[in-house]
């Protein structure tokens, strides 16, 4: 009946601890959207800004969200984001996210990268002379020489810490430096040793509300459950379940259980130990999956983040792509229209450049035609008065001539008189007379005259007739060609009217002119 009453009291219990862990799970899971989205938010606006610091804060803090949500991976890059904005930089910062991914790759059970990052942290947190980050990353570096089971390196590094966190008088480090070394002797099963380090442990975190506490009483159960000391196991193991449920946490609560289940086996109440056990397999395997239900929700929201800011850097490409074709483009259609304008006003420019030639050639043609206009006026005019001169001049000739043959036979009739001495003064006067008329001076004047006027009409006769013409048919021709009539030509030849008919008779023949045309006409042709 006792026992009956027992399992009924711890069924209960067991219960309400259950619903108590199961709810702060669901409460945790439906705040995790919430919180990603504001460390989301927090980046964005950081990137906003351009402050490289603000930046690297915000990568800081998701990783943070990250590795509590296993999501070590995601959390490992947002930590090397983080390393790059701040690698020229000298700060606590710094140093937060080396021991951020060492931590990380301690978990990952990388220990030799762990290593390395706690390294370079102690170096940063040595040159910032910051006490309490150096004390932080030598601790961290001695538990993973402890992972390694280098036991020796780990207590000395411990031990570091430990000094610093004194100095500092910081009861939460030295709590977790404690339980550390604590955690070293009772690996190398010094139990005495390890008891006397979780004691000190629980001393400096016996007032925290953190998580750790569980952890202690769990270890001091351990220690006491490993010297037989069952009784005092059981009370430790038994503060430890009760100190997790406080803080929620439901993997304490799991190892709680777990370590009952060990203690009641040991003592042989073999029923307890396997309601424990059922009861740590339960809530171990609630955690597995609640632990993967984060894990895959906090995944999924940097997914969906991923994907959004993939979107939109695709989106912001295409419209950076459609800005530029559309720029492109312009600028083509500006540069197509401004050569266009460009080659319309060369056109014109060379119409009318081409216009002014043709301007200046029809008047240069316009002056030259007028210049010639003007000496063909000039050269008629000269023509008309030459023309003109040697009409008069052949009328002087023919009325010289006229006069002087009247004058010989006036003379010749005066001989005739029985006057001795006018006869022989007549005779000188008549042989002078005759041989200024045989004279040939005034002919060659006339010729010179002539061929002023038409200088090639004597070479184009000359050719156009059928045989050679001689010096008194050239005459005829010339004054033929001068419209004079028979008459004046007689006078002018000293011809009868009859020798100039039968003159111009043979001349006709020599001559390619048609029956019916005048010889005159024909002439004036030439």
């Amino acid at each position: 009946m006792k026992l009956l009453f027992s399992s009924v009291v711890i069924f209960f219990f067991v219960c309400q601890v259950k619903a108590q862990v199961v709810s702060a799970e669901f409460v945790k899971l439906d705040s995790l959207g919430g919180a990603f989205k504001e460390l989301n938010k927090s980046l964005k606006k950081a990137k906003e800004t351009n402050n490289s610091y603000g930046i690297a804060l915000a990568h800081y803090k998701l990783a943070i969200f990250c590795k509590n949500n296993n999501a070590y991976t995601e959390a490992l890059h947002q930590n090397n984001e983080a390393l790059v904005l701040l690698q020229s930089k000298k700060d606590t910062l710094v140093v937060n996210v080396l021991n951020q991914i060492g931590a990380l790759h301690l978990e990952l059970k990388n220990y030799n990268y762990a290593k390395d990052y706690f390294a370079k942290a102690i170096t940063q947190a040595t040159t910032l002379k910051d006490s309490l980050a150096l004390a932080f990353s030598t601790s961290n570096l001695g538990s993973c020489f402890e992972k390694q089971h280098k036991y020796a390196e780990a207590l000395n590094y411990q031990n570091k810490s430990l000094k610093l966190y004194k100095q500092l008088n910081n009861s939460s480090g030295l709590a977790i430096v404690n339980e550390n070394i604590g955690s070293i002797y009772e690996d190398l099963e010094d139990y005495k040793l390890a008891k006397y380090f979780f004691e000190k442990a629980l001393a400096y975190a016996k007032n925290s509300k953190e998580a750790r506490l569980a952890n202690i009483y769990n270890n001091l159960g351990d220690v006491y459950r490993k010297t037989d000391n069952l009784t005092k196991g059981l009370e430790f193991t038994t503060k430890s379940l009760e100190s997790a449920i406080k803080t929620n946490s439901s993997a304490d609560v799991a190892s709680a259980y777990k370590d009952l289940s060990k203690n009641y086996n040991l003592q042989g109440d073999y029923k307890k130990a396997h309601s424990y056990l059922q009861l740590f397999v339960v809530l171990d395997t609630k955690n597995s999956k609640q632990q993967n239900t984060n894990q895959a929700s906090a995944l999924q929201h940097i997914y969906n983040s991923k994907e959004k800011e993939s979107q939109i850097a695709y989106l912001l490409q295409v419209n950076k792509v459609n800005r530029a074709q559309n720029i492109i483009l312009v600028i083509l259609v500006v540069t197509v229209l401004a050569l266009s304008l460009i080659w319309f006003m060369y056109v014109q420019k060379k119409r009318r450049h081409s216009r002014k030639e043709q301007d200046y050639e029809q008047q240069l043609l316009k002056a030259k035609l007028d210049k010639k206009q003007a000496e063909e006026k000039t050269l008629q005019k000269e023509v008309y008065i030459k023309t003109a001169a040697l009409s008069r001049y052949s009328l002087h000739l023919s009325q010289k001539n006229k006069m002087l043959s009247n004058l010989s036979l006036t003379l010749k009739n005066s001989l005739q008189r029985s006057n001795i001495d006018l006869k022989r003064k007549l005779k000188t006067l008549i042989k002078e007379i005759d041989f200024n008329l045989s004279q040939e001076k005034e002919w060659d004047e006339f010729m010179l005259f002539f061929k002023e006027i038409h200088p090639s009409f004597i070479t184009k006769i000359s050719a156009a007739a059928h045989c050679k013409l001689s010096p008194a048919e050239l005459r005829l021709c010339i004054l033929l060609k001068l419209n004079l009539s028979s008459k004046e030509i007689a006078s002018i030849l000293r011809l009868t009217p009859d020798s100039v008919r039968v003159s111009r008779y043979r001349l006709r023949k020599k001559l390619p002119i048609n029956a019916k045309e005048e010889l005159g006409a024909y002439l004036t042709t030439f």
